[in-house]
């Protein structure tokens, strides 16, 4: 059977611990500086170790502190995600979701309202980055991804291919007849440096050496594109709206596929009811 846990100890060991400092973990917890101090040494004593060393300006952290800081701080967080999926008389599972920031704007959140409207008991959270994920490492239970699918460590659902078009400003579509004409343009490029070879190839034509800015996303690379008159290599599809509006045009329609849009979670991570209605959901909004 479990020993009773000093709880009020171990909440003024973790506040002194973040603070480094007795006075300042009081303020916080709302009591005395000589009650947290004596709810430390009270557990000082019960693990029999030393957790502070008392400096005269604050306070250090043993090892044995670091260790155990370490575990309450997850624990505390924990508590505290918990805690909020209860309030309001209603449970609300967290869900968090990290996407490529191209698909997160372009495709995902103009479908957030509808998915929180569909399931309002799911408090979906959503990140964004450039491709390079680490689920364990970041909490997330899903991570949208481009490439081709091929990371050991996840489950990869492929949504859906993008192919990669030119896309540009309408003013920089005038002087566009023919893609030899691109040869003359700021050709913008993404990290992938073989994009454009193969978009020439696909058009019959031997590439040049192409040397224009570099972008970790195509949303970045597109605003480039409308606000500088570049040209970009990028997904039509994750860019309709701004098509829809003429901010941008499609002067080719050659197209070139090196990647598709992936649904990848962890192998080790058991598939939660909120996650099961995010896949069934994504699922059915990618076949509309």
């Amino acid at each position: 059977m479990r020993s009773n846990l000093p709880l009020n100890a171990l909440r003024a060991f973790e506040a002194s611990a973040r603070h480094l400092s007795f006075t300042r973990a009081a303020i916080e917890l709302c009591v005395t500086q000589a009650a947290v101090s004596q709810q430390v040494r009270l557990l000082e004593e019960r693990l029999n170790m030393v957790l502070f060393k008392r400096l005269p300006r604050g306070l250090a952290m043993t090892d044995e502190a670091q260790a155990l800081f370490t575990v309450l701080t997850n624990a505390f967080s924990q508590i505290d995600t918990i805690f909020r999926q209860f309030e309001g008389g209603e449970y609300r599972e967290v869900l968090t979701v990290a996407a490529v920031g191209t698909f997160a704007v372009g495709w995902l959140l103009p479908r957030i309202e509808k998915f929180k409207q569909e399931h309002p008991f799911i408090e979906l959270r959503v990140q964004t980055n450039n491709n390079v994920v680490n689920l364990a490492a970041e909490g997330l239970d899903f991570a949208i991804r481009f490439g081709n699918g091929l990371w050991s460590s996840t489950h990869n659902e492929g949504l859906f291919e993008a192919p990669l078009t030119v896309l540009c400003s309408p003013e920089t579509a005038q002087r566009l007849t023919t893609p030899a004409d691109l040869f003359h343009e700021h050709l913008l490029r993404s990290y992938r440096a073989d994009e454009w070879d193969s978009w020439f190839a696909a058009a019959g034509l031997e590439a040049e050496r192409v040397s224009g800015s570099i972008f970790d996303s195509s949303r970045l690379m597109i605003e480039t594109a409308i606000h500088t008159g570049g040209v970009a290599l990028a997904p039509a599809r994750m860019f309709t709206r701004e098509l829809e509006t003429s901010q941008l045009v499609q002067p080719f329609t050659i197209e070139i596929t090196v990647g598709s849009y992936w649904l990848t979670w962890l192998k080790s991570k058991p598939i939660t009811p909120a996650m099961e209605i995010f896949r069934d959901w994504i699922r059915q909004e990618v076949a509309i």
